[in-house]
């Protein structure tokens, strides 16, 4: 049982959001007491974030289910500079516009997942660009750079990583860490947050923040990760051989993103329908005891639900209309992946690469060997073969029982 008073630290310690907190009776009180406002930091590298990110946005959903208000701070300033957390190396540089086109994409999934409004526990979705490019150099150097040691600033894993494997970190990268710590700051004079949350390559970050806020304005702040997210075979949450699960639509089809969950390690069912669904704790407890092949059904039923929080109910009905016609009639879904030939028609081997199936056509080529693929159920094992389609047409290739495309011409 949580021993926690508040409904806020009740919550997220029973689903399993909790990793590190920096004062844990401190914030069980506030949040007894009072509405809460916290925060999370997205920086707008692409237009859309990844399930990576997911963990994060749930948190923020949590704030709200439990009365206090989620502060979605975009990171329009901070992605002009590149954080170096878990980097090896620079990120490009994205022009002011790219930025913005990016955070209005972003901005369609966080409406689908929290209430925007005026209220008190309304989220608000604000640019962190707003304040950092008003801040003169000068006058940061003198007002903030005062409370910063480079001592300490070296000893960060972000920096310690570039610097032990000898890979350049680049000044304005350097500055990345100071533009957070004044984020947490300004969110503190401007919305009266109290709660930065993160992930917990984060937390550096954040407690800088936490000691701003106090050594410049005597704010008591407080910080929670959550843990490094990995699935039970030990890979990095949203990242799979076809490349990143996106939580936007127009980055990775509906279908994919139901199958990403469908296809989840049976240990990682229940602990995933806690992180990332609204279902009732006894009714992830008993779908996650179901055993053999009855678990499918849970995995069916995370799918599901996390279609319909990204994506919404539509999307998630007819991704499970497509696989049900995929799997048990061998029919074509109408939501499955689909790739055009062209007149000119595309050998199978690019055609898996195309697809995303493979991720080199020399993946492609074991795979074939390996007797993997099949188009419309005949199994093909040559990489050269030529696939052509007249107009009008279609065929269904399948790489293994859990992937399928359809292609035209």
């Amino acid at each position: 049982m949580s021993t926690y008073q508040s409904n806020l630290l009740r919550l997220l310690d029973e689903r399993g959001y909790l990793h590190q907190l920096t004062d844990a009776e401190g914030l069980d009180t506030l949040a007894s007491k009072q509405v809460v406002p916290g925060y999370i930091g997205f920086d707008a590298t692409a237009p859309s974030l990844h399930i990576g990110s997911l963990v994060q946005i749930m948190m923020l959903r949590r704030l709200q289910q439990t009365g206090h208000k989620p502060i979605v701070v975009m990171g329009g300033g901070t992605t002009k500079v590149g954080d170096p957390s878990g980097k090896d190396k620079s990120r490009q540089m994205l022009t002011s516009e790219a930025i913005q086109q990016n955070i209005a994409s972003i901005r369609t999934v966080f409406e689908r997942l929290l209430t925007f409004g005026d209220g008190p526990t309304d989220a608000v979705l604000v640019d962190n660009d707003e304040w950092l490019s008003q801040l003169g150099y000068i006058e940061l150097l003198r007002t903030v750079g005062p409370h910063f040691t480079v001592n300490r600033m070296l000893t960060f894993d972000s920096v310690k990583l570039r610097l032990d494997r000898e890979q350049p970190l680049t000044f304005l990268e350097f500055n990345y860490m100071i533009l957070q710590a004044y984020d947490f700051r300004e969110l503190a004079q401007r919305y009266a947050c109290r709660l930065q949350m993160g992930g917990s390559d984060q937390w550096g970050n954040i407690v800088n923040g936490m000691e701003l806020g106090r050594r410049m304005d005597g704010y008591e702040l407080f910080g929670l990760t959550t843990a490094l997210l990995t699935t039970a075979d030990g890979a990095k949450m949203g990242k799979t051989a076809a490349g990143a699960v996106w939580l936007n639509e127009a980055q990775l089809p509906n279908y994919d993103f139901w199958q990403y969950w469908r296809n989840t390690d049976d240990r990682d069912v229940g602990r995933f329908l806690r992180l990332f669904t609204d279902l009732p704790l006894d009714e992830i407890a008993r779908l996650e005891a179901l055993e053999g092949s009855a678990i499918n059904d849970a995995k069916a039923v995370l799918a599901n639900e996390v279609t319909k929080l990204v994506r919404g109910e539509d999307a998630a009905k007819l991704a499970e209309q497509t696989a049900q016609a995929t799997f048990a009639g061998g029919g074509l879904g109408e939501d499955l992946p689909t790739l055009s030939l062209g007149a000119e028609g595309m050998r199978i081997g690019a055609v898996l690469t195309a697809l995303g199936f493979t991720a080199s056509n020399g993946e492609a080529k074991r795979k074939l060997a390996e007797g993997a693929v099949k188009l419309d159920g005949q199994p093909v094992s040559d990489p050269g073969q030529l696939i052509t389609l007249a107009v009008g047409d279609e065929a269904k290739l399948s790489l293994g029982k859990k992937k399928h495309a359809i292609l035209r011409p």
